[in-house]
């Protein structure tokens, strides 16, 4: 029996339920809520010490950490392989999932916060109350309590960004280096699935101009990766930040529609 614990919007659970619709995987949505703070709960935190999500349950087995848990679908369940059949495809992209994890992953959280109402819950807190949640985080206290209830210095803001940016261009030298359609070349694999959501999410936000335009071939790929079956699939209402918030995230549209009205004002 396969169960996830994870929450909708979360860019680690969305590239774990990738993979498990790709897989085609029967397995239990455990659906917890973020403002709720399921993930603080003492029943939760003895599943994941961490007090994140995803968890992944296999027969009563906590499996954490979304990377991790990826891998460990591929291995658990062979069939409609993700990972590359030889020892040199494997190591690039365990190589590609490590800079995954360190550098857009960590990124992605400061735009989301920032601009996309993901510190909305904290606003009704009193300073004491604030506080005292962010203690409660077994892993991101310093996180919480840099952005405080206000907000994150434009210079956190600033290098998220830019890390992004280097991502893109990371994606890019690989799409030219392995021929695409895929960042490993022909095979989709656990290198697209867990980057993917980053991308989508800093779209979603309106800030796929930081790629567009230097990196034209990084739009094409995320283009054909939301095309797919499995991550229209995953993607249920609710998932992007422009559907939880629309006043004030214009998401992909509200985005294109606003670049195309600045193009006509300056003309």
């Amino acid at each position: 029996m396969l169960e996830l614990y994870n929450f909708a919007q979360s860019t680690c659970s969305l590239k774990v339920r990738i993979c498990l619709i790709e897989k085609g995987l029967d397995w239990v949505d455990r659906r917890l809520v973020s403002k709720d703070h399921d993930h603080l709960s003492d029943w939760y935190l003895k599943l994941n010490p961490n007090g994140v999500v995803p968890t992944l349950v296999h027969d009563g087995v906590p499996i954490i950490e979304s990377s991790v848990i990826a891998q460990y679908l591929d291995d658990a369940f062979p069939e409609h392989a993700l990972t590359p059949p030889d020892p040199v495809g494997r190591a690039r992209m365990r190589a590609w999932l490590a800079f995954v994890d360190h550098v857009p992953t960590p990124a992605v959280r400061y735009p989301s916060f920032q601009f996309g109402g993901l510190r909305l819950k904290f606003q009704t807190m009193t300073d004491e109350e604030f506080a005292a949640n962010a203690r409660k985080r077994p892993l991101k206290s310093s996180f919480y309590e840099r952005m405080g209830r206000d907000g994150f210095p434009q210079e956190d803001v600033d290098k998220a960004l830019g890390d992004i940016r280097k991502t893109a261009a990371r994606m890019d030298g690989m799409l030219a280096e392995h021929g695409g359609p895929w960042l490993l070349g022909e095979q989709y694999t656990l290198a697209d699935i867990c980057v993917a959501p980053l991308m989508d999410r800093m779209e979603d936000l309106g800030l796929a101009r930081l790629w567009e335009n230097d990196h034209p071939a990084v739009a094409d790929w995320l283009a054909r990766i939301q095309a797919r079956p499995a991550y229209q699939q995953a993607y249920y209402h609710g998932c992007r930040l422009s559907e939880l918030h629309p006043e004030l995230v214009p998401g992909r549209a509200g985005a294109k529609a606003a670049a195309a009205q600045e193009a006509r004002a300056a003309v």
